[in-house]
């Protein structure tokens, strides 16, 4: 059965709100943590990123029977194209293959590009991009990076390419600011077919997989109470900062409690978590999320949770938002009351 209108737009909710939340975190880590351990967070989530989605999604997509530059800058272009990320690839010979990101950056939205060091946007690439040849057990094949769009860049792009030797370790990833790219021939790039449903749903996946992933990675780089500080207080403000936004999106009106409980269940059910709401209660019995994920700790759920306080605190700030149940806990299902 087709999704109805008021799905797609659950589900767009969603993406928005995650994909905020991802940003606020690195930024927010910048600012309270320094940059040197905001760059080993990005590290960190890219690397586990990479570990996690490139060689199924190398495979699903029938990129193994290309040449393998040409294979991983396609692989970049389809998985950033499906997750609404502006995204160019050019293959130049079947062992070079470029990848550019235009503006307007994802990940840095909006004007949180100006607050971006240059060392954590080259750590995404320290994450992901430098680790293919590792992966495919191709030592040859590495990435050389020609601008940073932090650099006040036009872009940030590169090439993956697979040269006549093995790569040592700090080649993986290289550095020539002196080249450029060629332009892009739009007929050429790989054609994505998908219905609007399955490029909404794709959206939002690409969203919350990038919080499946930082989520553990803070709490590694941090310890549990700093990672839960660090998350909370981000959550906080994304949620409301967001709020208007995504309940514009869920359609849900008024202010009271069992508004809210509507709200939340919609933002839920839009995640894959079936909820049931009961007056000012919504309850589930799933955070699809962080199923079968490493390194998930109370702190996870504790800073996934504080989007929907902040959310709360705008709907209307007299009114609070209880955990009453928690799977991480024991319990049979995560429960929430507002009062």
């Amino acid at each position: 059965m087709a999704a109805s209108e008021t799905e797609l737009n659950a589900w767009r909710a969603s993406a928005e709100l995650h994909q905020k939340f991802l940003t606020g975190l690195i930024l927010r880590a910048v600012a309270f943590k320094g940059a040197e351990a905001a760059t080993e967070l990005n590290f960190r989530t890219f690397r586990a990123q990479h570990l996690e989605k490139f060689l199924a999604g190398y495979k699903s997509l029938g990129l193994d029977k290309l040449p393998p530059a040409v294979a991983c800058a396609q692989y970049i272009y389809l998985a950033n194209h499906v997750g609404g990320v502006k995204c160019e690839f050019i293959p130049e010979s079947d062992s070079k293959a470029w990848v550019r990101y235009l503006p307007p950056r994802w990940i840095w939205d909006g004007a949180a590009i100006c607050a971006v060091p240059n060392d954590v946007s080259i750590a995404f690439m320290r994450g992901f991009h430098s680790q293919v040849g590792v992966s495919l057990g191709n030592p040859n094949l590495g990435f050389v990076c020609t601008a940073i769009t932090t650099r006040v860049d036009p872009c940030l792009e590169g090439y993956f390419i697979e040269e006549d030797r093995p790569l040592v370790e700090n080649e993986r990833l290289r550095f020539r600011f002196d080249e450029q790219g060629p332009d892009v021939d739009p007929a050429k790039l790989p054609h994505v077919e998908w219905s609007e449903e399955r490029m909404v749903k794709a959206k939002r996946n690409y969203a919350v997989q990038y919080i499946r992933s930082i989520l553990p990675a803070a709490v590694s780089l941090l310890g549990e109470d700093e990672a839960r500080k660090l998350g909370w207080e981000t959550g906080r403000l994304i949620g409301m900062q967001c709020y208007d936004t995504t309940a514009a999106f869920t359609g849900v009106k008024g202010n009271d409690a069992p508004a809210f409980a509507r709200y939340l269940a919609t933002l839920l059910d839009a995640g894959g978590d079936g909820a049931e709401v009961d007056g000012a209660t919504v309850c589930t019995r799933s955070w699809r999320m962080m199923a079968d994920k490493q390194g998930v700790t109370p702190a996870c759920f504790d800073a996934w949770n504080a989007l929907w306080e902040g959310a709360l605190a705008v709907h209307n700030r007299r009114l609070r938002l209880e955990v009453t149940s928690r799977m991480d806990k024991g319990a049979d299902h995560w429960g929430w009351r507002i009062v």
